[in-house]
């Protein structure tokens, strides 16, 4: 059988999106695969995922936003030009087939919030990504994404410490 490259999406309001893709990559560098994760919207050493990388082989960690956060209701033109040269770079990245697995961690809110537009990301990913597995993270996946994904999973929010003031936690939120 022909390997073909499924599309997943991770998305609901819930925690533990990017940690489950973080998880699909974990296993699949075991695999002897090669990862890689471009990251919408952010570019911080904070995350965990980021001070590991280099140490892991076969992880790439892609940072295509800048350190200060997202206004997701008013994104400053910085933030869309930034999220636009990163799409470009992961279709390069995804057309390359160099990854077995490509993960577009918080692509999802990018699009939802107007950094991407939505249409010509989904046309791009269901044209075909050959061999390579294209993961796609963040709240707010639209529906059209949803509606060409291979596998979808809904995290949803029942509890989260945040409600009773815990900050983020190193090691445990980012």
């Amino acid at each position: 059988m022909k390997k073909m490259g499924l599309l997943q999406v991770y998305t609901g309001d819930g925690k533990g999106k990017t940690t489950a893709s973080l998880g699909l990559a974990f296993r699949a560098i075991g695999h002897g695969l090669k990862v890689c994760m471009v990251q919408f919207m952010k570019n911080s050493d904070i995350y965990g995922e980021v001070r590991l990388a280099d140490k892991m082989p076969g992880l790439t960690i892609i940072p295509v936003g800048r350190h200060d956060f997202v206004n997701l209701k008013n994104p400053e033109p910085v933030d869309i030009e930034l999220a636009g040269s990163g799409w470009h770079r992961a279709m390069e990245i995804i057309s390359s087939q160099q990854y077995d697995i490509v993960i577009l961690d918080e692509i999802n809110v990018a699009m939802a919030c107007g950094l991407l537009e939505q249409q010509p990301v989904i046309e791009f990913l269901a044209a075909g990504k050959g061999k390579t597995e294209v993961v796609t993270t963040g709240c707010w996946a639209p529906q059209g994404l949803i509606d060409i994904a291979d596998l979808v999973t809904e995290m949803k929010n029942v509890r989260h410490p945040y409600s009773k003031g815990v900050d983020s936690r190193e090691g445990i939120d980012h």
